[in-house]
C-alpha cells in the first residue's frame, strides 16, 4: 500500500548522492505515490544521470535560485496530501515512511512529524550533543535556540503551508529553522523516537560552511515572527515573551562579536534589525 506522501527532493551539482537518495526512497517497505526531485541549476551530469537511471519519478529543472525555492516548487507540485522532505547528501533506512505513517495514522490530526536520526561526519558516526536532542508535542520553545528538526526527518501535511507560508526564499540559511517556528508555535509535533535515516555533514558543499555566523539568520527569523505577531494572536503571550528573550540573547551576542572584530556593516545591519521592533 502506497503512503499518501510526495517525496521532494532538491539537488544540487549531487549527482552521485542524489542517486542513492533516490534509491533510499525507491526501496521503502511502504512506497510513496511519488518522488519529485528539483534539481537546482545542476552544471554536472545530474541531469543526464536522472533521466538515464530513472524512469518512476518527476523531474523539475530550474535555474539556480537555493534550497528554498527549490523545495517551494516541489510543495507547489506535490500531489499528495503530505510531503516529506529528503536532502540530496542524506539518506533514508527502508522503514521510514512506513514507520512515520503508522504514528500518523494514530494521531491523525497530526500537522508535522519528524524522528530521530543517525549523524555521519567525514564518514563516521557521530554522537550529537544534548542541544540537538528531539522532541515531540508542544517544541516551540525548543526550537528557538537553534533548528530542532531536520527537513530530511520531517513530513508535512501539505494544507499546513497555506496557513503559515513555504520556506523563506529570501533566506540563504537557516530556511528550517525559521518554518519549524512557524509551525510549531501553532501544532504540536508528532515525533518517532527511532532513527529512521542518515544524516551526512562534513562536506564542502554544506550552507552551514558557506555562510558564517549562522545566528544572523535566525535573528532574522525571529524579527520577523515577532513583527507578524504584533495586534494578532500567532503567537500567544508565553511564546511572545520566549523569542523576545531568545532574540536579545542572540542579538547581544552577535553585536559584541561584530563591535569586537569592527565589523561596521554587520554592526549597523544589527541595530536596524532591533530598532525595527521597537
Amino acid at each position: 500500500m502506497q503512503a499518501p506522501v510526495s517525496v521532494i527532493i532538491p539537488t544540487y551539482n549531487r549527482c552521485k548522492s542524489v542517486c542513492t537518495a533516490i534509491e533510499s526512497v525507491q526501496q521503502q517497505t511502504r512506497a510513496a505515490a511519488e518522488i519529485i526531485v528539483i534539481d537546482d541549476g545542476s552544471t554536472d551530469n545530474t541531469a543526464a544521470t536522472l533521466s538515464n537511471r530513472f524512469d518512476d519519478i518527476r523531474v523539475i529543472k530550474q535555474e539556480n535560485h537555493g534550497v528554498s525555492h527549490a523545495r517551494n516548487q516541489g510543495i507547489s507540485a506535490a500531489l499528495s496530501p503530505w510531503v516529506a522532505f529528503l536532502d540530496s547528501d542524506d539518506r533514508w533506512f527502508k522503514e521510514k515512511l512506513a514507520v512515520q505513517f503508522e504514528a500518523i495514522n494514530q494521531t491523525p490530526d497530526a500537522a508535522l512529524c519528524h524522528c530521530d536520526e543517525h549523524w555521519i561526519r567525514n564518514g563516521k558516526r557521530v554522537n550529537p550533543m544534548n542541544k540537538h536532542k528531539k522532541r515531540g508535542g508542544w517544541i516551540f520553545e525548543y526550537c528557538l535556540p537553534l533548528c530542532a528538526i531536520s527537513p530530511s526527518a520531517s513530513m508535512v501535511r501539505k494544507a499546513i503551508f497555506d496557513e503559515v507560508g513555504y520556506f523563506d526564499e529570501s533566506l540563504p540559511a537557516c530556511e528550517d529553522y525559521d518554518l519549524w517556528l512557524r509551525i510549531c508555535s501553532r501544532y504540536p509535533a508528532l515525533y518517532v523516537d527511532q532513527a529512521l535515516l542518515e544524516k551526512t555533514g562534513g562536506h564542502d558543499d554544506q550552507l552551514s560552511r558557506a555562510y558564517w555566523g549562522m545566528d544572523r539568520f535566525r535573528l532574522v527569523a525571529l524579527a520577523k515572527l515577532l513583527r507578524s505577531s504584533t495586534g494578532t494572536s500567532t503567537l500567544s503571550a508565553e511564546q511572545r515573551q520566549l523569542t523576545q528573550a531568545t532574540f536579545v540573547q542572540k542579538h547581544k551576542i552577535l553585536l559584541k562579536g561584530a563591535v569586537k572584530r569592527n565589523n561596521v556593516a554587520l554592526e549597523t545591519e544589527l541595530n536596524t534589525l532591533y530598532a525595527d521592533l521597537l
